[in-house]
C-alpha cells in the first residue's frame, strides 16, 4: 500500500516540489515556537525544528494508521555562527541583508521524515555556501518594500529574478530555496517511497544551473551572471 503523505509546510515551493517529484500529499501546518534556544548551534536548531514541525502535525493525528507519513523541513541562515531567521519587521531585513552583502554564508536545511504510528523519524541535512553579490542599499530598500523578504530565512530568495542577490553557491540550488531534493528522496526511499520522478529531472525545470545530484560529491559550483 502506497504511504499516505502529509506535507508540514505553508510554503508554496515545499509543496510545488513535491509536486514536481510526482507526489500526491495533504498539508497540514505546524503550529511551534521557532525561537532559538541561547547559544543553539545554526544546524542543531536546523534539525530541532524540521523534527518539532513533524511532530506537531503527529500531534494533530487522532488515528494516523502504519501508512501515513509527514514531511516537514526547516531552512536556517547562519553567518559566523549568527542565525538569521525569518525577518520580524522591514528593518530587520534591511539589517540582515546588508549584514550578508558581499560576503559567503551558510544556508542550512534539514527535511525530516517521521512515521507517527511507528515513531519512527529520520533526518538528512544538507549545508550550502552562498555569496551574495555587493548590491546597494537602495536595491535592498525595493527589495524589502516588495515583501518578498518578509517569510524568508535570511531575508532573501535565491531565485528572486529582480533583486537576484545571490552571485555564487556550493551545494545545492534547491536546498537553498527550501529543500534539499536528493536528502528527501533518499529518506523516502528508506521509508518505501519511490517518487515518479527524480530530483535532477525537477532541477533541470527550475534553474539552468548543474544539479547537485549529478555529482558524486552531492554539491556543485554555480557562479551567477551579474
Amino acid at each position: 500500500m502506497q504511504p499516505s503523505l502529509i506535507l508540514a509546510s505553508a510554503s508554496r515551493r515545499r509543496q510545488q516540489f513535491l509536486r514536481d517529484l510526482g507526489l500526491a500529499f495533504s498539508i497540514r501546518l505546524p503550529d511551534i515556537d521557532e525561537t532559538p534556544l541561547p547559544g543553539e548551534d545554526p544546524a542543531a536548531m536546523t534539525v530541532r525544528l524540521a523534527e518539532a514541525k513533524a511532530q506537531a502535525v503527529a500531534q494533530q493525528l487522532a488515528d494516523p494508521g502504519e501508512h501515513v507519513l509527514i514531511i516537514a523541513s526547516d531552512t536556517t541562515v547562519a553567518l559566523d555562527g549568527e542565525i538569521y531567521g525569518k525577518p520580524e519587521d522591514a528593518a530587520d531585513a534591511v539589517r540582515m541583508l546588508r549584514a550578508l552583502r558581499n560576503r559567503t554564508h551558510e544556508v542550512i536545511s534539514a527535511v525530516t521524515v517521521l512515521q507517527p504510528a511507528t515513531f519512527r523519524c529520520a533526518t538528512r541535512v544538507n549545508r550550502t555556501a552562498v555569496t551574495m553579490r555587493n548590491y546597494s542599499d537602495a536595491e535592498i530598500a525595493a527589495y524589502v518594500a516588495s515583501g518578498d523578504p518578509m517569510d524568508k530565512a535570511g531575508a532573501y530568495a535565491i531565485q528572486s529574478p529582480d533583486f537576484a542577490p545571490v552571485c555564487a553557491l556550493d551545494g545545492c540550488f534547491a536546498s537553498v530555496m527550501g529543500l534539499p531534493l536528493v536528502e528527501l528522496c533518499e529518506l523516502l526511499a528508506t521509508f518505501g517511497v519511490a517518487t515518479p520522478r527524480t530530483p535532477l529531472q525537477v532541477c533541470g525545470e527550475i534553474n539552468p544551473f548543474p544539479c547537485c545530484a549529478a555529482s558524486s560529491g552531492r554539491s556543485v559550483h554555480i557562479e551567477f551572471a551579474s
